[in-house]
């Protein structure tokens, strides 16, 4: 006697999924932030694979790149090429963390307040973590160290022989800043800051005093992690 197939068929769209299951439903009723992330990726993934679904899709693409920072720091082509993807819909996830990052500077009402050197790293660590090449880029502050803007100065190697300290300040003149946060990234992950990372640091904090302008820090992004030369007493005097 030939045992019949009891195998439930493999559900791979979300329509297949019970109404309470679906993740769009779910945010209709429960609001965006009650999600998971794979949820939310599924939502813009539309529909799965053969014997997945979008949400355990977004679940394998989670894993595979250590979640939405490995997402943001993947190449466009890297996401491309996984299983149940294609230019748009990598192109959607990216455009989709890119308009969080830009979020987080847009409405000048909501404009961030920097008082800790947690604060400052906050701001930038999610984009700046996931940089291939060295970045340097300045927070300029008004008096109430409300953020003004975040420029980017420098892509390549800091160090003391490239940087033109005057370039730093430019644009904290341009917006009449009254303070500065100076930051920048090592691709390698470490944050430990080098020699040159603590002469440009001086050069940076003596031209600020001429200036009228504070520096208030200067921070190395790390993989996950962050220093603040200003807490380590480095270039600040």
């Amino acid at each position: 006697m030939t045992e019949s197939n009891t195998n439930p068929k493999p559900i791979y769209r979300i329509s297949d999924l019970h109404e309470s299951d679906r993740p769009r439903e779910r945010l209709s009723a429960l609001g965006p932030q009650a999600l998971t992330n794979a949820e939310l990726i599924a939502i813009l993934l539309r529909v799965g694979v053969v014997g997945e679904n979008a949400v355990e899709v977004g679940q394998r693409l989670l894993k595979k790149f250590g979640g939405i920072l490995g997402l943001h720091r993947a190449p466009i082509k890297e996401l491309m090429d996984q299983h149940g993807m294609g230019e748009a819909k990598a192109a959607q996830i990216k455009a989709a963390i890119e308009l969080g990052r830009r979020l987080t500077l847009e409405s000048p009402e909501e404009r961030a307040s920097i008082n800790s050197p947690a604060d400052a790293a906050a701001l930038v660590q999610y984009e700046m973590s996931a940089l291939e090449q060295e970045h340097l880029r300045v927070i300029l502050l008004d008096r109430r160290n409300r953020v003004l803007e975040v420029v980017e100065v420098y892509k390549g190697s800091v160090n003391s022989s490239q940087v033109r300290v005057g370039e730093l300040f430019k644009d904290a003149i341009r917006t009449n800043s009254s303070a500065i946060i100076v930051v920048h990234n090592h691709p390698s992950g470490d944050p430990t800051p080098s020699p040159d990372d603590v002469a440009v640091t001086r050069a940076i904090v003596q031209a600020g005093k001429l200036l009228d302008i504070d520096v208030l820090d200067h921070m190395v992004i790390g993989q996950g992690k962050w220093v603040s030369l200003k807490e380590r007493g480095l270039g600040f005097s």
